[in-house]
Parts: structure tokens; sequence; C-alpha cells
């Protein structure tokens, strides 16, 4: 049997499709005054997350986009945390609010989270947006599933009609997701089933997948043999794997890409594939909730 050419699902070029599309909504807020605004509240030393903030921040300044990081230190308090999201709930220099994640462990991120104004909220993980969603009305989409779906558009893969399978239930990618693709639209319509830690025998749904969609955090979760021949594969995964290189450590996602390729009809590389995708969408989400905000919310 001929092995089949693997589409690698590159995030650049989407992502900058992205940007291109929100210039001139930019243009039209610069016409009114308006210069749509981040503040990302950035809590502790995490280098992940530290590396993230500035990658957002720099497509910020690309576009001539305002943001702003508030670093706070990692025994920083409840309420001294929550003051500083007030605060910046009602300073309009900002459209767009985010508590960077994860949050130190005496944090309750739900209860932070939710004191985010939901028409800032920009990550979509507010209560009152994710009801949106789930009501099939969404509004500000949690900026990573959002950013799937515009590289499932953009690679012309189908989703109506397929069964797609999501592994990892979080808030942030699996079950926004999995509403997002069973919605009647046109980058939904699929047969969803959604699968967890909890699922037995995770690979006798993989293995069903059209479209298989991973979230796990676990490095090397899904291998050649837990999907059938044809599949397409959206990795989330990113994972530092330690190593003798000089670095010390290597990113690898929960797919291991070369192991794909040929079996798979496409999947998206670990890095350069789903989280460039996550940046662009937060700066889509901040632009939309400035258009929001001066009235003249234009939609995507």
């Amino acid at each position: 049997m001929t092995a089949r050419e693997t589409t690698l699902l590159r995030g650049k070029p989407v992502a900058d499709g992205v940007y291109a599309k929100l210039e001139p909504r930019i243009a039209a807020l610069a016409d009114r005054g308006v210069v749509p605004g981040l503040a990302a509240i950035l809590v502790g030393e995490n280098p992940a997350s530290q590396v993230y903030v500035r990658s957002k921040s720099k497509a910020f300044a690309r576009l001539g986009l305002m943001a702003e990081t508030f670093a706070l230190p990692s025994d920083t308090s409840a309420s001294d945390l929550g003051a500083l999201i007030d605060r910046l709930n009602g300073d309009d220099r900002f459209h767009g609010l985010l508590v960077q994640l994860p949050l130190p462990a005496h944090l309750a991120a739900d209860r932070l989270l939710d004191r985010v104004t939901p028409d800032k909220d920009v990550d979509g993980f507010h209560p009152y947006n994710l009801g949106l969603l789930m009501a099939g009305r969404p509004a500000l989409i949690p900026c990573t599933p959002q950013g799937i779906l515009e590289l499932l558009q953009h690679y012309k893969i189908k989703t109506a009609g397929r069964h797609a399978v999501v592994a990892g239930r979080s808030m942030i990618v699996g079950k926004p997701l999995a509403a997002l693709l069973s919605l009647k639209r046109p980058t939904g319509n699929a047969t969803v089933t959604l699968c967890h830690t909890g699922t037995e025998n995770l690979s006798a749904f993989t293995r069903q997948a059209d479209l298989l969609i991973v979230a796990t955090g676990v490095p090397g979760l899904i291998s050649p043999d837990m999907v059938k021949p044809g599949v397409d594969i959206i990795d989330v995964g990113m994972n530092r794997v330690e190593d003798d290189s000089e670095k010390g450590y290597h990113l690898e996602g929960d797919v291991i890409t070369g192991d794909m390729l040929g079996r798979a009809n496409s999947i998206t590389p670990v890095p350069g594939g789903v989280g460039l995708m996550t940046v662009a969408m937060l700066v889509s989400n901040t632009v939309l909730a400035a258009e929001i905000s001066a009235g003249v919310a234009a939609g995507r």
C-alpha cells in the first residue's frame, strides 16, 4: 500500500490571514479614536506563562494595539488579585482583560476568573460567555477552540457529518470545542465524542475518529495504532520534555507528529500549529470587545 501524504496544518499562514482581516477593523476603530487594549495579569514566574504573555504582547504591538502586563509575585493574595481585576474592569483603556493560567495553587482560579466582566472576557472563560456558547449564540469564544476552527476552515477540513473525538475536557479547550463542533454552522455539524481521564479504553474511541483533537497535556499519548488511516489530527499539546540537548528540553505534543506521517490525512505540528492560532484569536477577541464597547461590533 502506498504511503499517504500527510498535510502539516501550520498555524502561521492562518494566523497571518486573521491579522490581515483585522487591519481594516482596527483602522475603523482608529477613526473613532479607539485603540483596542489588553490587560494581562501574570502571577508568579512560570516560564511558559512568561513566554506566552510576551508572544501576546508582540502580536499586539505588530498591529499597533495596546497590551500591558501586570506582573504580580507568586504569593499575591486572592483579595489583592481580585482588587486588581476589579480596577482593570473599570479602566476604559482596556477592552480585554485576561488572567494568565495556571495560577499559584493557593489562588482559586474559577472564582477569580468569574470577576472579569463578561464584555472584557477575551479568554471566553466567564460563565456568561460559556453559557452563550452552549446556547448556540457564541460571543467571546475561548481562543484555542476558536483558533482550531480557523485552522480547519483554512485547510478545508470538513466537520459536518464526521465523527469528531475530543480527548480532554478542560474549560479552556475540550468542553467549548466539543460544543462548537456540534453547532449547526459551517465549522460544526459534527457528531462529537468527548473523552477524558475517566474514559476506559481510550483507543476504542480514537480509532473511530474522522477528526481527532487531543488536548490532554500528556506527551506522546496518541500512537499510530490508536488512529485509523486518513484521520485529521489537531494536537493542542505543548509539553516541555527534558533531554540532553543544550537547552535541556524539547517541545512535544500529545501526538508525535513524525509517527503519524503517512498515516494521518493531516496533523498540526508542535510547535508551529495551534499555539500561533491561540494568540491570533486573542487579538481578534480584543478587537471584537473594542467594537462592542464602541457600539460598532461587526462580528467575525
